[in-house]
């Protein structure tokens, strides 16, 4: 089969990718660029099309419009088999009656290699993924943890130039999952190889992801690091959908290249950044709950973004008090703070007049 070569400035790139199914769009003209080495995570709810993404990459569905480079390589027309491309999908799909060693070697004997050589690649994928203990069990008697590990050997024994993970740790449980999210870095890390992911977890894409790709309804709305993406949303979406946020409506008062005056419903925010939208323009202020400070005492000075509230409700969450303040105009706001005090020293409870504040560079304006 004839592969076409195309000068690529990043290991993989998409182009103008679309997927129809009738009259329903899946994906809608993604063009995405991914360095040789990085972890991309592809997050969105349910739905959003990057499932379907990640299976025009493997070639399990073929692109109704668009392409797909690899290596400089156009990969759009060659059949799964073809691609140097291996995938891993949350239910691990490890073969119940093959051991450990074997469910490793057998992507290696299916292309035929010579006993000694996968003999040698199964015992570095075992070390690789710390097994070399569990060599002659079967899946049953392993760890969700464990299997996963299995699975991602087996998905890196044939040394693919790009693998593909469905849900990576979606089968386990919280803690383990928090827990192998590093394992799992470390392990791709280690090896070098070049990753997409696709994930509905915000937190596994902020841990384990150099760039994030933020997806609804087929399109891939913002594209940065993980600090990026949640310190600098570029629109409601990706700030409501990553994180807690309040998002207060309002509109356009002045701005500068230095900030911007939004009038909301808790009255005058200064921005610390300019947009470039005309005056009464519709805008909504981002912020953060950790980002705004909380107390029962009135600060000192001329504080900007300063106002003053009743407390509704105190959640006690062990490493933070999160509280839900309401204005006399009926806004509610959401506040974090660091619980690095005794509870009793907090000081603060129900019902109680608090006065809230900000910088003006921790909230972000956005357009409606």
């Amino acid at each position: 089969m004839t592969v076409n070569t195309l000068p690529a400035e990043g290991f993989l790139q998409t182009q103008n990718l679309m997927k129809r199914f009738g009259d329903f769009t899946a994906v809608n003209d993604v063009s995405l660029s991914i360095k040789k080495g990085e972890i991309f995570a592809l997050l969105g709810s349910s739905g959003c099309g990057k499932s379907t993404l990640l299976r025009m990459l493997a070639g399990f569905e073929t692109p109704s419009s668009g392409s797909i480079i690899l290596g400089g390589q156009d990969i759009g027309a060659l059949p799964p088999y073809e691609r140097p491309i291996n995938m891993m999908f949350q239910s691990y799909a490890l073969f119940p009656h093959l051991t450990v060693a074997q469910n490793i070697a057998f992507g290696l004997q299916r292309e035929g290699l010579p006993k000694a050589q996968i003999a040698a690649r199964v015992d570095e994928m075992l070390a690789l993924v710390q097994l070399q203990a569990y060599a002659s069990r079967k899946p049953h008697q392993l760890s969700g943890g464990q299997q996963q590990r299995v699975a991602l050997a087996r998905s890196l024994a044939k040394k693919p130039q790009l693998l593909l993970l469905d849900e990576p740790l979606g089968a386990l449980d919280k803690k383990l999952r928090e827990q192998t999210q590093f394992e799992l870095v470390n392990i791709i890390e280690a090896v070098g190889v070049t990753v997409v992911m696709v994930t509905h977890d915000q937190e596994e894409a902020m841990t384990m992801a150099s760039r994030i790709a933020v997806m609804s309804e087929g399109k891939v709305l913002q594209v940065g690091t993980p600090h990026e993406v949640y310190e600098y949303p570029n629109c409601r979406f990706v700030a409501d959908f990553i994180g807690n946020v309040n998002l207060l409506e309002g509109h356009l008062i002045s701005t500068t290249p230095e900030g911007c005056v939004l009038q909301t419903a808790l009255g005058q925010v200064e921005v610390g950044h300019g947009v470039a939208v005309a005056e009464g323009m519709a805008l909504s202020l981002a912020i953060r709950p950790e980002k705004i400070r909380i107390s029962t005492q009135k600060p000192e000075g001329q504080l900007p973004n300063l106002f003053s509230a009743r407390v509704m409700e105190i959640a006690y969450l062990g490493d933070v008090n999160t509280y839900i303040v309401q204005t006399d105009a009926g806004v509610r706001v959401k506040i974090t703070d660091i619980n690095a005090r005794h509870q009793s020293e907090i000081g603060i409870t129900w019902n109680d007049l608090v006065y809230f504040w900000w910088h003006p560079q921790a909230g972000v304006a956005l357009r409606n």
